[in-house]
């Protein structure tokens, strides 16, 4: 079962590809264990996620 967190990932990624979400600094294949609840993201990635997503780490990652 995948984490809430890596639902969250792909729906707010939608329609875009994962080299344009990738672009805040992170490779594909990082976003994609993301997506999968395959690997956590550290702080500073959680950030930029929840930037390019115009939300928070807490709404993204911590149901907050």
């Amino acid at each position: 079962m995948k984490p809430d967190y890596a639902k969250k990932l792909s729906q707010l990624r939608g329609d875009k590809s994962q080299t344009a979400v990738a672009a805040v600094g992170i490779s594909t294949s990082a976003l994609a264990m993301y997506e999968n609840g395959h690997r956590v993201p550290r702080d500073e990635i959680k950030i930029a996620l929840a930037k390019y997503y115009g939300t928070t780490v807490g709404e993204l990652f911590f149901n907050q």
